[in-house]
């Protein structure tokens, strides 16, 4: 059953990785799709957050990776169009394959096998572009085409695994789960000093921030 972190948006806990549900002035909005088995749950909770399956309208990806788009194929044959990363897409798709050469791309492409391709269509996006409300934020180093979204009108920030929360606090995304943690510090201080500033902010992993998340992230970005 997802938790109300606001009238418009429900967080999923899907043991270990997150979900977003988010009523985007009438735009049903389902942000990332947890693991293969995470599927049905999803649809559920749609019902206790008080909507029917046929109101979903779109799913936003924070990236590709095993436990975020895992959930997809529960929503195969809907209209609902998939948003995702432009570098990102590609691999969504089953277009490309991850690389090898990356200790990250290397894991994805073994797991990448356990996955099916949508049905829907997957809409590429690139830093800038909007999406109702959201502003995507290219936010590259856990993977290549990592975004982060912004609801400004909102106040949520939905920031995939550019971070994650810890203790009360957000860390940056390890080295073992990302492609390149510098770039990692790069999207962390980019995104900080670009986006508004925003209360909710839900990371990929770890417990949502109702209250001062981009001032959480601003206090993170300072020690890097």
């Amino acid at each position: 059953m997802p938790t109300a972190l606001t009238d418009d948006i429900w967080w999923y806990d899907l043991r270990g990785v997150n979900a977003t549900l988010v009523d985007d002035d009438g735009a049903l909005t389902l942000v990332d799709t947890g693991l293969p088995w995470h599927g049905n749950g999803l649809i559920a909770g749609l019902s206790d957050a008080g909507y029917e399956l046929r109101d979903l309208d779109r799913i936003l990806l924070t990236h590709f990776d095993f436990d975020h788009v895992g959930g997809l194929s529960a929503f195969d044959g809907l209209d609902v169009t998939i948003y995702v990363g432009e570098r990102d897409a590609p691999l969504v798709t089953g277009e490309q394959a991850s690389p090898l050469g990356n200790h990250k791309g290397a894991f994805q492409r073994f797991l990448s096998a356990l996955l099916d391709a949508p049905d829907n269509e997957v809409v590429p996006l690139a830093d800038g572009d909007t999406i109702g409300s959201f502003t995507v934020y290219h936010t590259p180093g856990h993977t290549p085409g990592h975004v982060c979204y912004v609801g400004e009108e909102l106040s949520l920030g939905l920031l995939g695994d550019l971070v994650r929360e810890d203790s009360g606090r957000f860390e940056p995304s390890p080295w073992l789960m990302s492609y390149d943690t510098d770039a990692v510090a790069r999207s962390i201080s980019d995104f900080a000093d670009r986006s508004p500033a925003f209360e909710v902010a839900v990371p990929g992993h770890g417990v949502p921030f109702e209250k001062s998340g981009s001032e959480r992230l601003d206090r993170l970005a300072a020690t890097l």
